[in-house]
């Protein structure tokens, strides 16, 4: 049993601190993925998508590439292009090559680091295009302010690499419907969503054979020990990807190599062999059973686009009614 002290009234303030306190002290423990990106969690998950294994950027990527140009047909001109986990930006570059006059690029990202240093690079790529960085996590209470002179464009969203799969199915469809609200009645939304395949082959993906894949899901650790005076033994711990076939979802873990006490902010908490912290759901999907979620969310598919190997989705979704 975890015997858990509220950690420092400072660090009680602070977001990432309430998330591992509440999700170390619940049965199974849980971390949410969102805190993996810190500036090293973001080096190494840009590293994880040049992976040999790691075949969904690559896939989407390809799509992107094939296909912007009849996404830009779709789009139409002078739209503000919104990306939610923006990242390093490295697939908007296709969509804002293809797009015609956007009014502006607005990258929503909780990565503070990879947010700046994607907007300078978007800047100095294309002079032209007003980049309004937005700091913040595109799941919780966010407010899209935009200036005066942007307040009348239609909004595009994008929300590639398959971050939707990090939801349940019920959060992806609040996510959805958050979405819409936020990007209006004539806006449109481009998203992209990994699909069912080979069990093994989605292994290999989150689960590498240089270990790149472990040492990001290890350095949330690393980063609970930096801000939140914590001591975690980190080779007390090891990686652990799994597929849970009956929720159709990759799941990340790691896994206590043996009973340990780990002190974080304040509180203890007590590790039996084997026990795990869940970090990670990466749902997979079927292109209808997507399709139905966006539904029940509140828009219409306008085009799916897949590839011949059918290993990844990208869908253009309009609000309902329109």
């Amino acid at each position: 049993m975890n015997k858990a002290a509220r950690p420092s009234q400072q660090l009680w303030q602070d977001d990432f601190a309430i998330a591992v306190f509440e999700g170390l002290s619940r049965t199974p423990k849980s971390i949410p993925c969102r805190y993996f990106y810190d500036a090293r969690g973001s080096e190494l998950f840009e590293q994880i998508t040049d992976l040999p294994e790691y075949y969904p950027t690559r896939a989407e990527i390809a799509l992107l590439e094939a296909h912007a140009p009849e996404m830009a047909d779709l789009a139409g001109p002078g739209r503000c292009l919104i990306e939610f986990g923006s990242g390093s930006s490295r697939k908007t570059d296709i969509l804002l090559r293809a797009l015609p006059a956007l009014s502006a690029y607005v990258p929503v990202d909780i990565s503070a680091t990879a947010l700046a240093d994607a907007a300078q690079r978007l800047a100095r790529q294309f002079p032209e295009l007003r980049v309004w960085p937005l700091h913040g996590d595109f799941n919780g209470a966010l407010n899209i302010n935009l200036p005066s002179a942007l307040s009348g464009a239609k909004r595009l969203g994008f929300f590639p690499g398959s971050t939707i799969g990090n939801f349940t199915q019920g959060e992806a469809v609040t996510f959805l419907r958050r979405a819409r609200t936020l990007l209006g009645k004539n806006s449109a939304f481009i998203v992209g969503a990994d699909l069912e395949k080979d069990r093994n082959v989605l292994l290999r993906a989150y689960d590498d054979s240089a270990g790149v894949t472990a040492a990001f899901n290890l350095n949330l650790l690393r980063r609970i020990n930096r801000d939140l005076d914590a001591d975690f033994d980190i080779a007390g711990f090891a990686h652990l990807a799994l597929y849970n076939e009956d929720a159709g979802c990759i799941e990340m873990h790691l896994q206590s190599l043996h009973p340990q006490t780990v002190n974080v902010a304040g509180a203890r908490f007590h590790f039996q062999a084997g026990e795990t912290i869940h970090t990670e759901n990466s749902h997979k999907y079927t292109v209808a059973g997507f399709q139905a979620m966006a539904q029940a969310a509140g828009w219409d598919v306008r085009q799916v686009w897949t590839g011949p190997e059918r290993l990844f989705s990208v869908h253009y979704l309009v609000p309902s009614g329109l």
